[in-house]
């Protein structure tokens, strides 16, 4: 339990996930027995990681749940996050390398395939899933900035 609650803790506060309470979190977590799902991959322990019951409420812990992943077998399990989200939209919506709903990109197994779609309509195969999400959320970073002090000079404004 002990190294569990550690990774929970230090990937919350890495990647700014808002988890305000993480032990429930790492007791859901180790309440699964991951280990074996980790090592073979399995995609639907992404949607099992994400859902946790925090004093009766369920919270939806999925960009979260990806990065717990991931940070365990980084080659199996992409990131997902907002700014990926916003490239794979863009990309969608310019050249249609792929169809899905934006929607879809909150089903691990539709996020993680049009990964590897995107991957082969731009002939990047030669580049792993961690290449490419490191790659995507760069790209997302640079062209669909999150504009906090826009926000709060709205707020300010009001």
């Amino acid at each position: 339990m002990s190294d569990i609650l550690l990774k929970v803790a230090a990937l919350n506060d890495f990647y700014s996930t808002n988890i305000f309470s993480v032990y429930p979190v790492a007791k859901h977590i180790l309440s699964l027995d991951i280990d074996a799902r980790l090592a073979s991959g399995d995609v639907t322990l992404v949607s099992d990681l994400q859902k946790v019951t925090i004093n009766g409420v369920e919270k939806n812990f999925y960009s979260f749940s990806t990065k717990y992943c991931s940070h365990h077998k980084p080659f199996e399990y992409p990131i997902y996050d907002s700014y990926v989200e916003k490239v794979l939209c863009y990309f969608r919506d310019r050249d249609g390398f792929t169809k899905f709903k934006t929607t879809d990109l909150k089903d691990y197994k539709k996020f993680k395939s049009t990964l590897i779609d995107f991957r082969s309509f731009y002939g990047l195969d030669q580049y792993n899933l961690k290449e490419i999400d490191k790659y995507m959320w760069q790209l997302g970073k640079a062209y669909f900035p999150k504009n906090y002090r826009k926000k709060k000079m709205k707020k300010e404004q009001k």
